[in-house]
């Protein structure tokens, strides 16, 4: 896992208050050392981003704006910030859900790794070199250049296996 801001685990017990503000103080210091514009609807898009650990779809973030605003804001808008906030390694797109996580260690080179529980929706990210590492190699030996490494793994978190054993 990685070492320097790790998604709390699956249900990990945590301030989550604390980690959404750390995690958009992050993109703030990250956006104005690459002179990228962290718009103030950006900010709010990654913010809804980590308003949990479930992935979040762009339809749900745009009814959430629409909530807080009052007012409607069109899709592309959102897709546009969501296409920004990947761009910049601030959030994740989970393939398989079409759906955005908060990435934990933004500014890092690493590849997507996600275990996603099948039962409450929770993500979370790791980053271990041995997968990685597995991956390149399967890859350098077929000729094959990786482009976007990201790996999901569906499954059911330690609460959930409690919950209905």
């Amino acid at each position: 896992m990685s070492t320097d801001h790790p998604t709390p685990t699956l249900h990990a017990r945590h301030d989550h208050a604390h980690c959404v503000a750390d995690a958009l103080t992050r993109a703030d210091a990250l956006c104005a050392q690459r002179g990228a514009r962290l718009t103030t609807l950006r900010r709010r898009v990654l913010e809804l981003v980590w308003s949990s650990h479930r992935p979040r779809g762009a339809y749900a973030i745009l009814e959430d704006l629409s909530q807080q605003d009052g007012k409607s804001t069109a899709p592309l808008t959102v897709y546009r910030a969501l296409e920004f906030l990947v761009e910049q390694g601030l959030v994740h797109r989970i393939e398989s859900l079409n759906a955005y996580v908060g990435c934990a260690s933004p500014g890092a080179s690493h590849s997507g790794q996600f275990l996603v529980c099948e039962g409450c929706g929770d993500a979370a990210e790791i980053d271990d070199s041995s997968i990685r590492t597995a991956i390149e190699s399967a890859a350098i030996a077929r000729g094959f250049r990786v482009q976007r490494p990201t790996v999901e793994v569906r499954g059911v978190c330690k609460d959930c296996q409690e919950k209905h054993p």
